[in-house]
């Protein structure tokens, strides 16, 4: 027997008789169509569980005394310690980005008479943003401070070395030596790419250029390349004989080549003044690179018709006199023309320089003094 009981706001059913007994339900409708199951509901169906958002590989980084926190540009030094000779200290700046991503080291001054590579990574720590940052920079404006105080090319006054020849440098040796050692550790170890800026010294008339170091590691050599071609200059050096052994590497970049990670040199400036053009140029070659790493920032075309220069030809002097140069960097120059003159302290001729090959003056010397042994020019083979 079914029996119905009408209410204004309910209607209750009741099946055979009597009152609703376990295991049974009751369909009450309390709400204008809405259904409420008083007894064995049916199953919520399963959420699927969100994914933990990734872990930050590093929430800060710190570079010598430079600790920066995500999002933030800190300033620093990697100290280099007392030893034979007097310690200093190289200043760092990190700027570790909003986002994660890349680490790109960029550093100069090695010779720190080679202004126009210096004011080029003051550029960038003025105005890169760690909000447009994916990733993180390490931006190191003058190695060889020393030389930039003193106004001396080429070498380190404190010991009369290249800062440039004798990575990945000694904790135990002179001043550079211990100066490559600590940027081989703070710097270099902690990068995934590098780019060595460098240009044309006190003495030195360059046209600007790039060095791409083939490795013959073809994944690294192809990430290079296409570094180098995005930095933008359209003379690039092939460089196929540089040190293989990490442990004798000599180089700045040579040191990240040989520690697997993809690495360049460019140059730029000339000649002791600066030319914002030639610093501009460095500054926004690192964008560039940056852009490609996407790192941030927009994508400059890269190089299309890169001239590849496959070989240096070094002129040395073979006597003091005064230089008197006949051509000018970027001159074209068949095997046998004449490039300059060496004469003596009055004018009296003592030679004729020559080009030994056919091929593009990479640098000429900017200076009339000159000492046996002083590179007098660079004449790059092309490709």
């Amino acid at each position: 027997m079914k029996r119905f009981i009408a209410h204004a706001a309910a209607v209750v059913l009741i099946v055979g008789g009597g009152q609703a007994k376990a295991g049974r339900y009751v369909l009450a409708e309390a709400d204008a169509g809405r259904r409420v199951f008083a007894q064995n509901p049916p199953p919520t169906p399963a959420q699927p569980a969100l994914a933990a958002p990734p872990k930050d590989p590093h929430p800060t980084f710190t570079v010598g005394t430079a600790t920066a926190q995500r999002g933030q540009k800190a300033y620093g030094a990697l100290k280099v310690p007392a030893g034979s000779d007097a310690g200093y200290d190289i200043p760092v700046v990190v700027v570790h980005g909003a986002r994660p991503g890349p680490v790109l080291a960029v550093a100069s001054g090695a010779h720190g008479s080679e202004y126009a590579s210096i004011i080029a990574v003051e550029m960038l720590i003025d105005t890169v943003r760690p909000d447009d940052v994916s990733g993180t920079l390490i931006l190191l404006p003058i190695i060889n401070v020393p030389s930039f105080e003193h106004i001396t090319p080429h070498v380190n006054p404190t010991d009369n070395k290249s800062m440039n020849r004798f990575y990945p440098g000694a904790p135990s040796g002179t001043q550079t030596d211990r100066a490559s050692y600590v940027i081989t550790r703070e710097v270099v170890d902690q990068c995934d790419h590098l780019i060595d800026l460098h240009g044309g010294d006190l003495d030195e008339n360059l046209r600007p250029y790039s060095y791409w170091t083939v490795t013959g590691n073809q994944k690294q050599d192809e990430i290079s390349r296409a570094m180098v071609l995005a930095f933008g200059l359209d003379h690039i050096i092939v460089s196929a004989d540089r040190p293989r052994d990490p442990n004798a590497s000599r180089f700045l970049e040579n040191t990240a080549s040989t520690r697997g990670k993809p690495s360049f040199t460019a140059e730029a400036g000339r000649s002791g003044p600066v030319d914002i053009e030639d610093a501009a140029r460095l500054s926004a070659g690192v964008r560039n690179v940056m852009a490609h790493l996407r790192m941030g920032g927009s994508v400059a075309a890269p190089v299309r018709s890169a001239i590849w220069v496959e070989k240096i030809v070094s002129i040395n002097a073979e006597r003091d006199g005064m230089f008197h140069p006949t051509v000018d960097r970027d001159a074209h120059v068949a095997k046998g023309a004449r490039i300059g003159v060496v004469t003596d302290y009055v004018n009296r001729r003592l030679e004729d320089i020559v080009a030994p090959e056919a091929g593009i003056v990479m640098f000429i010397r900017a200076l009339p003094s000159l000492r046996k042994g002083d590179t007098i020019v660079n004449i790059g083979i092309v490709k």
